[in-house]
């Protein structure tokens, strides 16, 4: 599955242009963070990576396509590795702030919750199951259930803020996402 995600997402990656705005989310609540380690999980081409660096963020930027972390290696104050999160392990304890946008992978919430430090902060969107998506996931398993987000992570979190929202892409396809700012507790 790791290679057939990797040739995937290095073609989606090939002709990309790298966005420079991080998404509002990313933009709003990432002061929360009390220090300066951060975690991009599946960083793609590296748009909240580079953001956070220039806040003065540690960005440890991971993604499974070399496409997209060969993009992020001369960056200042970013460590850009290639990683299968099939196999890979997050550090525990290690970092002040997590993000992760438009990737649903359910065995890495527990991971993300030990990778915080105390009080910690985990920015996170990505889209939900709804019948008025006109674009989702080719996979359904990549598709948050109404609530998912918030459950799993209040079990261990303060839940900061938490929204399920009606969003239309560049191209105008309806989608519904599901935003969350969690600390841990």
């Amino acid at each position: 599955m790791a290679q057939a995600d990797k040739v995937r997402w290095n073609k989606r990656h090939q002709d990309r242009q790298v966005a420079n705005i991080p998404i509002k989310l990313i933009s709003e609540y990432t002061k929360l963070a009390f220090g300066k380690q951060a975690l991009d999980i599946a960083c793609g081409m590296g748009r909240h990576s580079r953001y956070l660096a220039t806040q003065g963020f540690k960005v440890d930027a991971l993604d499974i396509s070399d496409i997209a972390i060969s993009s992020l290696k001369s960056e200042a104050n970013i460590n850009a590795m290639i990683v299968d999160f099939d196999t890979y392990t997050l550090k525990k304890n290690k970092y002040d702030l997590i993000v992760c946008t438009y990737f649903l992978e359910r065995k890495l919430f527990p991971l993300m919750i030990e990778a915080l430090k105390p009080n910690g902060v985990i920015l996170y969107e990505t889209f939900l199951k709804n019948e008025k998506n006109e674009k989702k996931p080719s996979n359904p398993a990549f598709l948050l259930e109404k609530g998912e987000l918030k459950s799993y992570f209040s079990k261990a979190c303060e839940i900061v803020f938490y929204s399920e929202w009606d969003d239309v892409d560049s191209k105008g396809n309806k989608m519904v996402k599901a935003s969350m700012v969690a600390k841990k507790n």
